[in-house]
């Protein structure tokens, strides 16, 4: 099924609270989707994962979340780098890179968006909270 409105956010019946115009958007901002019938928040996305519906805003992210699972990746590289499944406040999860030591890098540790789009991948980046040594003391 076609869905015309993958980029730009279309008024729901009733006040338009909470979205944006496509003039506010920053370079530094994520932007996710949330279903109007369920409620739920995703990332990127044609169809709402729960009740399929396809009448979805764009909203922006506070850009402050916790790393669910971290692993590095030494593949089609030279040097070796994490590749991360941050969940964000909102509730939907992302995949990104958290900047850091990788021996660092844990399960539960809170990161803030520090880019929106890595220039080389194309995901977003976020850089710990936490002190990354926490572990070590």
């Amino acid at each position: 099924m076609y869905h015309p409105s993958g980029n730009v956010a279309h008024p729901a019946a009733g006040s338009a609270t909470g979205l944006l115009e496509p003039e506010t958007r920053g370079p530094e901002a994520l932007y996710f989707q949330r279903c109007t019938w369920c409620g739920t928040a995703m990332y990127h996305r044609l169809l709402c994962p729960v009740c399929r519906g396809s009448d979805l805003r764009t909203e922006r992210s506070e850009g402050t979340g916790t790393v669910r699972h971290s692993t590095v990746v030494h593949r089609n590289t030279p040097a070796a780098r994490n590749v991360s499944l941050i969940e964000m406040a909102e509730g939907f999860i992302v995949r990104g890179r958290v900047m850091g030591p990788l021996i660092g890098i844990h399960s539960g540790d809170r990161v803030r968006l520090s880019t929106a789009k890595d220039p080389v991948r194309g995901e977003p980046v976020f850089q710990l909270l936490d002190e990354p040594y926490r572990a070590w003391s």
